[in-house]
């Protein structure tokens, strides 16, 4: 099965070629299509540079900081038409292992999306302050309980999605960002039926690099989920 990875980036310089090194280390057939928003730190070059050395990796490059969730639609666009089976998506932050990467892929045989979740049993998050770890528990608890969504790890962004679930889903209708598309994209594919696996993770809080998480982001993600307790039995 064809397998790609999708790697949005901005101001990720002292992350992004130590990640595409220890994926290619796994010695699988992943592709690895990085999305970079124009980082003024150099990200973009050092993808450049990336995908001239290995044939494995691509890249596109935005005018701008558009989002993470407009930098994911154009992942799985482009991942559609080429024809690719599995669709990964991680943070180039290394806060998402690559070595779970091959978790996500065994599973990816059985079920239609897989979630790397830090809140199933033996799940775990380090190096997190605790407002940060109440904030992100409360959320997912929240979603869970408004919307009836059965994953305990809604907000997570390390997932393999089947090609045929996202061959379903009008990805034109997701504006959301950040955490409330991780959210609506979840939510979409469980209204439709489709089979959903969480796995346990480690998250580890970034190392290098600063983190991209916002006011606005968390913001739009609350409002987002009564939107689609509204919407309640809509078809997607």
């Amino acid at each position: 099965m064809k397998s790609i990875i999708i790697i949005p980036t901005y101001n990720e310089k002292e992350n992004i070629e130590k990640l595409i090194e220890e994926i290619r280390k796994l010695n699988k057939d992943f592709r690895i299509l990085i999305i970079d928003d124009n980082s003024p730190d150099g990200t973009g070059r050092i993808a450049d540079r990336l995908a001239r050395k290995y044939s494995e990796v691509s890249v596109i490059h935005r005018s701008a900081k558009l989002g993470l969730g407009t930098a994911y639609i154009i992942g799985f666009k482009y991942a559609l038409e080429n024809n690719y089976d599995l669709i990964f998506t991680m943070d180039a932050d290394f806060s998402h292992q690559p070595r779970y990467l091959i978790d996500l892929l065994e599973k990816a045989k059985e079920y239609d999306l897989v979630i790397g979740s830090r809140y199933v049993k033996d799940g775990q998050i380090q190096n997190w302050p605790l407002h940060r770890l109440i904030l992100s528990r409360g959320a997912n608890f929240f979603v869970r309980m408004v919307t009836r969504i059965p994953i305990f790890d809604s907000t997570g962004g390390f997932n393999c999605y089947r090609k045929e679930v996202l061959e379903k889903i009008d990805l034109n209708t997701i504006i959301s960002d950040g955490y409330a598309f991780q959210i609506e994209m979840k939510y979409k594919l469980w209204k439709k039926g489709f089979s959903i696996k969480e796995i346990p993770v480690t998250f580890i809080e970034r190392a290098r690099g600063t983190s991209k998480i916002s006011k606005r982001i968390i913001f739009q993600a609350f409002f987002l989920i009564w939107k689609l307790r509204k919407r309640g039995q809509a078809t997607f």
